[in-house]
């Protein structure tokens, strides 16, 4: 079991619970800060004093005062008010992602829940109970969908079904709860839904880079180019660390190859850049990366909340933590980053099917003409790689005023990180083409064989796609591979030596 104290959260530990590996609970630590926020909270609810969420309205209802009787129908009204989602929803893993750093957030103890709410929205974690989000127009409140699940109204998954959320109570032997003042607010405030679908793409993205420069590795190598480019002490005098990295990984995938055995004195002066400049390339991406990976670890252990409950003063102060600005920038960011790690794996693409460039039959077939090899795998890679700079173009720089233009400056948070996500998913299809044609082009060169962990990633591939002797679909054999990146079977393959 995870136990969440609001600051200490890790990556890894929310794709275990997003893939449902491990429970959630509470430190004893977060229940006393819970438990003295909530106080602080009712203490407001019962006086005079306004406090926004608390005995007022939302946006641009702030100013309008709410009756004590009333404070119990305006938070269930927020969260009934604000599912405002259409389209398709999250995926289940999202949503428990979601979920889980809702909580954690909670824990910190600026929100002002109550500990049985808090609870219950473990509970619905522990239980596998999954609200239904949609996402598109939740550009601000991503939680509310999923928030009514705990007043058992809505609709949510479970056991894999679709069913209204009281009967998804009911079957996890759970109770719906009432909420009290500010818990609607406390329950879907702040920027949880886009860090989650950032993080989860941010853990994808980097096993991307890592399958990249395995696939390079193998490129490379099938393309007969020079191991040197990576030697450490190129990278040594430019000391981006990603850069390192990838360089390292290329250079120990490549050791110990009979086909560079073979070209060792050919008297090539240089590769071409997608060749000798791949740890360059993907280290750049890394550094990106790095960048989004600090991001998401701040926010998934920071307060977002808005007003901000302060119980060793009593104050209760409103700002602007819910902002999503920095998820946005970061998954802009990172969608970016992706497109260069697909643009360069295609050029090897390109390269290895190019019997001008590569010396190896037309699109690695030996009966060219008859059949068309891996013409179309290549055009697909390019296409796709096409596509991922239209999803490269920033979401975060746009904004539309909302609610009577109290809000102003939206972030588009849940916009970026939904298009870096599907960035990610569209790149692994790029590099699943570049490893299809490497690996086809590296049975074309037998008798001479790649390196002992090439091996391994080809004889890993060749147990779900066998060698092209004649046409057939392609399809199937890129969707093979990518889940084999996706999987880590991939890197896995590797012995452990791919950072």
């Amino acid at each position: 079991m995870i136990l969440l104290d609001g600051s200490s959260l890790s990556l890894e530990q929310l794709l275990n619970i997003a893939d449902g590996a491990e429970r959630v609970g509470l430190t004893p630590e977060a229940r006393t800060r819970v438990r003295a926020s909530r106080d602080v909270v009712e203490r407001r609810a019962r006086g005079d004093e306004p406090a926004y969420g608390i005995n007022t309205g939302f946006g641009s209802f702030a100013d309008v005062k709410i009756a004590l009787g009333a404070l119990e129908t305006l938070q269930l009204n927020l969260l009934r008010s604000h599912a405002a989602g259409v389209g398709d929803p999250l995926p289940v893993r999202a949503v428990r992602a979601t979920m889980a750093l809702r909580a954690n957030v909670l824990a910190k103890g600026f929100s002002g829940i109550s500990i049985e709410t808090l609870d219950a929205l473990i509970a619905l974690v522990n239980n596998d109970v999954h609200p239904r989000v949609p996402w598109e127009g939740e550009a601000v409140f991503g939680r509310s969908a999923e928030s009514l699940a705990l007043h058992d109204v809505g609709r949510a998954f479970q056991a894999s079904q679709t069913m209204p959320g009281a009967d998804a109570l009911q079957r996890a032997g759970l109770k719906p709860i009432v909420l009290g003042a500010k818990e609607g607010l406390a329950l879907i405030n702040g920027t949880q839904p886009s860090t989650a679908v950032l993080a989860l793409a941010l853990a994808a993205a980097e096993q991307l880079a890592r399958a990249a420069d395995i696939a390079a590795a193998l490129s490379i190598d099938a393309l007969r180019g020079s191991i040197h480019p990576f030697e450490g002490r190129v990278h040594a005098a430019r000391p981006f660390r990603g850069q390192q990295i990838s360089a390292a990984n290329i250079e120990r995938l490549m050791h110990g190859s009979g086909i560079n055995e073979s070209h060792e004195f050919c008297g090539k002066i240089q590769d071409a850049y997608s060749m000798r400049c791949a740890p360059q390339v993907h280290g750049a991406a890394r550094e990106a990366l790095r960048f989004v990976r600090e991001t998401v670890a701040i926010e998934a252990n920071s307060a977002t909340d808005n007003p901000m409950v302060f119980a060793e003063t009593g104050d209760i102060v409103s700002c602007g933590n819910f902002h999503g600005a920095p998820i946005a920038i970061a998954a802009d960011l990172l969608a970016a980053a992706i497109v260069p790690i697909a643009t360069i794996s295609e050029r090897r693409t390109d390269r290895l099917v190019n019997p001008a460039l590569s010396e190896l039959p037309a699109f690695l077939t030996r009966e060219g003409g008859v059949n068309s090899g891996f013409m179309l795998a290549q055009v697909t890679a390019a296409a796709v790689a096409s596509e991922l700079k239209t999803l490269a173009h920033p979401a975060g720089v746009d904004t539309i005023p909302t609610s009577a233009n109290k809000e102003d400056h939206v972030s588009m948070s849940m916009t970026a990180a939904l298009k870096a996500d599907a960035a990610v998913a569209r790149a692994r299809e790029v590099v699943a083409i570049e490893i299809l044609c490497a690996c086809q082009a590296i049975d074309l060169l037998a008798p001479l064989a790649t390196s002992p962990l090439l091996k391994n990633v080809h004889s890993l591939v060749r147990s779900r796609v066998p060698t092209l002797a004649s046409d057939r679909q392609p399809s199937p054999d890129i969707v093979a591979i990518a889940d084999l990146i996706a999987s880590s079977a991939l890197e896995n393959a590797c012995d452990g030596v791919v950072k």
